[in-house]
């Protein structure tokens, strides 16, 4: 009987599925432009539905169903003061996938040097 080629790959681990629905779930919420353009202005700094909206040339309600989605996959988070409400990135890991996923952009329309070699620029 064949064994499985992972098995001969020393130290092979596989992540948990509920790590794996997570990261899935992150994913999903980023199949969005307008998802990408709030995340990349909320990297820069805290920012109300409104003026996201413009930002993005979006209507603030679709702005605001972005963000619910956003929070509840915990890739924002909310201030609220009186009656208004500030958002912020969630944290660095945010950042960091937007980077790679933008970079990856890049890199699929071509956008580096003839030579092949590039840096990995940091956008936020």
């Amino acid at each position: 009987m064949l064994g499985l080629v992972h098995d001969q790959i020393r130290d092979f681990e596989m992540p948990e599925d509920d790590a794996v629905q997570v990261a899935a779930d992150a994913f999903r919420m980023l199949s969005d432009k307008n998802r990408i353009k709030i995340l990349v202005a909320l990297l820069q700094g805290e920012s109300s539905v409104n003026c996201l909206a413009e930002l993005i040339d979006a209507s603030p309600s679709a702005v605001s169903q972005h963000l619910a989605k956003l929070r509840l996959a915990g890739l924002v988070n909310v201030r609220r003061e009186g009656t208004f409400a500030y958002y912020v990135a969630a944290n660095t890991h945010v950042k960091r996938l937007l980077d790679e996923a933008l970079s990856h952009a890049d890199h699929a329309a071509g956008h580096i040097d003839a030579s092949g070699s590039h840096r990995h620029r940091a956008r936020t």
